[in-house]
Order: C-alpha cells, then sequence, then structure tokens
C-alpha cells in the first residue's frame, strides 16, 4: 500500500444513470479526478473519473464502466486509491496521512507513547489517534506544532510533547 494513498470513497450512486456521489480526501477536492485511473483498495478493479458537478459533501463522478443505478449502487463504500507518484509534493511540515499511520510515537525524553494507529478530523484539526500497550484506550493527540514538535518520516517516529496528563 505504499506505493498508493486514498484519496476518496464512493458514498452510494447519484440519479439513476449511473453516476456516483465521490467523497473526496484531497486537500483541493477537485484534484480528485486528476489523479486517474483511481483503483480499489484490492487493485483489482480501477476507474477514470470524471466530475460532473459538485453536490452536497461530495460531487457527482461518472467512472469509466459504471452506466447503470445498480453498478453505481453496487460500488458504494469502495475507497479509491491513487498511484503515489501522481501526488504532488508536499511542504516540509505537511504529511499524508497514510505516511503518519503506524509511525512509533516517543515523548521529549525518547520513551515509546505507543504507535499512530489512525489520523482524525472532526473540524477542528488533526488529531493522531495513538495506541499502545501501556494504554487502556487509544489516546487522541492534537496533530499542531506544539503537541508534535517533530515527524522523522525516514526513523519512523514522532516526537510528541503531549498536554499534561494526556498519556496517563
Amino acid at each position: 500500500m505504499a506505493d498508493r494513498v486514498c484519496v476518496g470513497a464512493i458514498a452510494g450512486s447519484f440519479g439513476v444513470k449511473g453516476e456516483v456521489r465521490l467523497k473526496s480526501f484531497c486537500a483541493e477536492p477537485e484534484d480528485i479526478a486528476t489523479y486517474g485511473p483511481l483503483s480499489s483498495e484490492d487493485g483489482a478493479a480501477s476507474w477514470e473519473v470524471r466530475l460532473t458537478r459538485p453536490v452536497k459533501a461530495g460531487f457527482a463522478a461518472r467512472l469509466t464502466g459504471v452506466a447503470t443505478k445498480e453498478a453505481a449502487d453496487a460500488l458504494r463504500g469502495t475507497r479509491l486509491y491513487a498511484p503515489r507518484d501522481r501526488l504532488p509534493a508536499l511542504p516540509d511540515d505537511e504529511f499524508y496521512h497514510a505516511d503518519l499511520i503506524g509511525l512509533t510515537v516517543v515523548d521529549t525524553g525518547g520513551a515509546e507513547l505507543g504507535r499512530v494507529k489512525a489520523v482524525l478530523n472532526h473540524g477542528a484539526g488533526d488529531l493522531l489517534e495513538v495506541a499502545g500497550k501501556g494504554l487502556k484506550q487509544p489516546v487522541l493527540l492534537p496533530f499542531t506544532k506544539a503537541a508534535v514538535p517533530t515527524v522523522d518520516l525516514t526513523a519512523g517516529r514522532i516526537v510528541a510533547d503531549p498536554p499534561e496528563g494526556l498519556f496517563e
């Protein structure tokens, strides 16, 4: 999966002529159509994407080979992946969520806190879901410069300075 990144998902059909409702996970939502062809998670299927119009929470889109409402409905929940080499390079202080998942999280003293299980965003900013053997339940660490001063993708670790009491 390191060579592909999830850029969107099919939320179901749109209308009766084979269009799908597409949710984009891209910083610029309409860019999802420029990374194609997009493939399913297992890589067994791929589609060229043509956005037809914006709709609530996404886009109506045409996918190659999808011509009926039934075919569009059958794709509901399918995550769409783009080849990593087609995605734009990021500035030094930005990261693809896929690159953060699995990284070891250590505190400023080097003690391991856990591993990143997911990157969440509920509207107020990104949160790293950190799980580890010493934690009863996953901890949500704010992904801010203050709480996460260092992300070292090469070393596969994140240095965190969490708010007091977060990891207790």
